[in-house]
């Protein structure tokens, strides 16, 4: 026990000594908001990374899956990978930065204020964001309240305030900076912490084709599939696709995720931090979903039925060594602080900037700005802490089901206009409503209607992947029948893309040699 609390008191007084060290850099709202625009590849690629999996991954979706489809479920981290990171920083990471910069645009709803002229695709945008990150914010605690009983065998609700007020802390006083270090910090610690967690757990049943050959004994709720859960592809590949897609693609759309290409320094930053960013979505994920794929092993049904998915990677790792386990709650803690730290900056900024700032207040200073940006990152936390600690002494369930809801709906309003803003002159603003409407309004009827869906549409992981791939029809189709947007405005955003730069002859031959 000594040894749990000293790591942890070692880990909190990093992340303040980082924010506090960080203060200088957050003396302006482009400071505050995008780390001034000059961070490099390794703090942009684990600023990402850790972005992308939190404890919703490690405790919720790794057990979960790995349950339902066994060792299978490692296809989901990969699709992470390649997906979800490396098409993610090639096809997204510089058209981002070069149009946002351009259009001098700080989050995603000033995007497509500037680059489509309109003030209405600000204010719907940013309630969208709003609304439905604080039930995904909320969801981050879920995962460690089993977590902290088992190690600490204190009140999950004294975790989340803790948990709150340092992410509040180094936020509020270093901003996207001190965010980024301490995800860097936090990022290190993943990788380490997930590596050596799959050994100890698998070593538990005599190594890795130990646990193959008893998991392949397994028939759980495929009787007559022989090796169901150490099969290729699992017994349920339509619906493994499904989470795939959602879990991966849905990145793309992702305001807190995008928002990380604004501030990336220079072409160098986008090469590395995409080899990075790869190799971390690789370890974290891959080795998350690997790990919850040999759950089977540790929990029969009835324990499952009982206690919920949410218990299975705890029972896991509830027999590993003292200094295992305290490795294990801070990887968990620095997944989930370093997501919460990227949603309440992400929120924050997108009301102040996007919604009050213009719409509220009509002319706000820089200092006022910075002022509602750091009272914001207070109030969204405070917001999201209440709903967790409601959740868990009322055991109301539904809300930690919002996470799959809240990522379908943003992932499905935004990804596909986003986009196609990037590489198509001719997409219109009806059509970036026409999606917004369609992808938010879509997962809203899923989480009240569920039973009237269609059975393949009322998981809301595959609910949501329905809805990002039919924001690739509806807009273009929407775009072709509304009006055309003004030629010089189009023209002014895609003229970031045509600008001349010097590059060295090993990178591009000339026609006259």
């Amino acid at each position: 026990m000594i040894v749990k609390i000293l790591m942890l008191i070692v880990f909190f007084a990093v992340l303040i000594i980082v924010g506090v060290m960080s203060r200088k850099s957050a003396k302006n709202v482009d400071g505050f908001v995008l780390g001034g625009r000059s961070v490099g590849p390794w703090l942009t690629a684990f600023a990402y990374g850790t972005s992308y999996f939190s404890a919703v991954i490690f405790i919720g979706y790794a057990g979960q899956f790995g349950w339902k489809f066994g060792v299978a479920s490692t296809w989901i981290g990969l699709g992470n990978a390649v997906i979800g990171s490396l098409m993610a920083w090639v096809i997204l990471g510089r058209r981002t930065r070069l149009m946002t910069h351009k259009l001098d645009s700080s989050t995603m709803p000033e995007f497509f204020s500037k680059r489509f002229d309109s003030k209405s695709l600000r204010i719907g945008s940013s309630l969208i964001i709003f609304v439905f990150l604080i039930p995904y914010t909320a969801s981050l605690y879920n995962g460690l309240s089993r977590l902290f009983e088992m190690a600490f065998h204190i009140d999950y609700k004294y975790c989340i305030i803790a948990m709150a007020v340092l992410t509040g802390i180094y936020v509020i006083v270093g901003g996207y900076m001190a965010t980024a270090i301490n995800d860097f910090i936090q990022g290190i610690i993943m990788l380490i912490g997930i590596v050596a967690v799959i050994f100890a757990v698998l070593e538990v049943h005599g190594g890795f084709m130990s646990s193959m050959i008893e998991l392949s004994k397994v028939a759980g709720d495929f009787p007559d599939y022989n090796g169901a859960y150490t099969s290729f592809v699992g017994p349920l590949p339509l619906d493994l696709l499904g989470v795939v897609i959602l879990t991966s693609l849905g990145t793309w759309g992702l305001p807190q995720m995008v928002q990380k290409f604004y501030a990336i320094k220079h072409e160098d930053a986008i090469k590395k931090g995409t080899i990075i960013s790869t190799f971390f979505a690789v370890v974290v994920a891959g080795g998350c979903y690997f790990l919850g794929g040999f759950g089977r092993l540790f929990l029969t049904p009835d324990e499952v039925a009982d206690m919920g998915f949410d218990a299975i990677v705890p029972s896991m790792l509830a027999n590993l060594p003292d200094i295992l386990i305290a490795i294990v709650v801070i990887l968990v803690l620095s997944a989930s602080m370093s997501t919460l730290s990227s949603l309440v900056l992400t929120s924050s900024s997108t009301l102040t900037l996007d919604f009050i700032s213009g719409t509220i207040v009509k002319k706000m200073s820089e200092q006022a700005k910075l002022v509602w940006l750091r009272a914001l990152v207070v109030v969204f936390i405070i917001i999201s802490s209440i709903i967790a600690l409601i959740q868990y002494s009322s055991n109301v369930t539904f809300i930690a089901q919002l996470m799959g809801v809240s990522w379908g709906a943003l992932a499905g309003a935004f990804l596909a206009p986003f986009l196609y803003s990037l590489y198509w002159k001719g997409t219109t603003k009806l059509s970036c409503w026409a999606c917004f409407i369609f992808g938010s309004c879509l997962m809203v009827a899923n989480m009240l209607f569920r039973p009237s869906f269609p059975t393949l549409l009322q998981s809301p992981i595959n609910c949501g992947a329905f809805a990002m791939l039919a924001g690739f029809v509806i807009v273009p189709v929407v775009s072709l029948f509304t009006k055309a947007p003004e030629t010089s405005l189009v023209n002014e955003a895609f003229s970031s893309y045509e600008r001349p730069v010097t590059v060295m002859s090993k990178s591009i031959l000339k026609e006259d040699e």
